[in-house]
């Protein structure tokens, strides 16, 4: 048996995680797998009612499981750096997911704001646990004219290490060509060094093809060559932005997922879309459910369960590829209910 936790978080978090449970379900009746869950109320919500997003032993009662599938979070009135640091963060820095992959590709039906934007089909690697994104920096003198903000970039030789290997050997098993995202020439020593370290380790891995490309130039070339990537490897904060651009490209942030990987397995790692929680169409039934249902898919791969994971691969394809198994915002006429009913029909279910 292999342990779930399914934290549904916030708006429509909760309707797209029910329904790739139920996506889920489907597929494991199908390949005979053994997969239990169990739901944590960790929210905004909870967090007006009790102070935090989850309890001080959130983190301990998480370890023993085998993945988190998590929906969204954030909700107004809760500022989204008390959501995000009160739940998603500590989660992915305990449990070491170094490892942010966000697949990106095109789809028949989805239309893509570009003119030619066909056989799109890269993944951004994105460094998940230091970077831009650290802890250190505070703030001074506060409410007064002189009141000033620091906060620290932290890149450390472990860190850039490991996710340039494993961007190496994802580039490796796929097209064999890497792209690095910097802006050494401007940030002078934090990419300087992360340049430094790419160069060094691509170099013990001959057969991939690599390059560098400054961010500002590679944020403008993923919308005018989309199709030339392969696999971007990219520091915290770059890799947030490219990935949600790339999104975009291909048609729709609402289908992204992503995973927080542990490669080394030691811990749980945790899946989930990248749409935000939307509290505009919360609660009506029309959330598009593709972004969590292909997470889920990333998690049965990861699981060890390849063949179950293409198989919902092919049911998303096939399901927005018409119109009536597509949701509103992708200019299909299906609700939420509807697109599940459509997966778990492909499914034999």
């Amino acid at each position: 048996m292999q342990r779930i936790a399914v934290i549904p978080g916030d708006g429509i978090g909760r309707e797209v995680t029910a329904a790739a449970h139920t996506v889920l379900d489907a597929v494991a009746a199908r390949h005979r797998l053994d997969l239990a869950y169990d739901e944590f109320d960790w929210s905004c919500e909870r967090y007006t009612t009790e102070g935090a997003m989850m309890p001080p032993d959130g983190v301990d009662r998480l370890r023993p499981y085998d993945a988190i599938l998590l929906g969204a979070v954030g909700w107004p009135g809760v500022p989204d750096h008390v959501s995000l640091w009160g739940l998603l963060i500590p989660i992915r820095r305990a449990f070491r997911q170094y490892v942010n992959l966000r697949p990106i590709r095109t789809f028949a039906g989805v239309a893509s704001p570009l003119r030619d934007a066909a056989s799109v089909d890269f993944v951004v690697v994105r460094e998940n646990v230091e970077g831009e994104y650290s802890e250190i920096g505070g703030r001074l003198n506060r409410g007064f004219p002189d009141e000033f903000a620091v906060q620290e970039s932290v890149f450390t030789r472990t860190g850039v290490t490991r996710i340039v290997d494993y961007a190496l050997e994802l580039a490796r098993a796929r097209r064999g060509y890497l792209t690095s995202a910097t802006k050494s020439n401007g940030i002078v020593h934090t990419l300087v060094f992360w340049d430094e370290v790419v160069a060094e380790r691509a170099a013990q891995t001959p057969d991939v093809r690599w390059d560098a490309e400054h961010i500002d130039a590679l944020a403008a070339k993923l919308v005018l060559q989309p199709q030339r990537f392969d696999v971007i490897v990219a520091s915290n904060l770059f890799g947030d932005i490219l990935s949600d651009l790339a999104a975009a490209v291909a048609g729709s942030i609402g289908i992204a997922p992503s995973a927080n990987l542990d490669p080394t397995r030691t811990h749980p790692s945790m899946f989930e879309p990248v749409h935000g929680s939307a509290p505009d169409i919360a609660g009506q039934g029309v959330a598009n459910p593709v972004g969590a249902v292909w997470s889920a898919a990333m998690m049965l791969d990861h699981l060890g369960h390849p063949a179950a994971a293409a198989d919902v691969q092919a049911a998303i394809e096939a399901c927005l590829a018409d119109p009536g198994t597509r949701t509103r915002d992708l200019g299909g006429t299906a609700d939420t209910a509807g697109v599940v009913r459509a997966l778990v029909a492909h499914l034999g279910g």
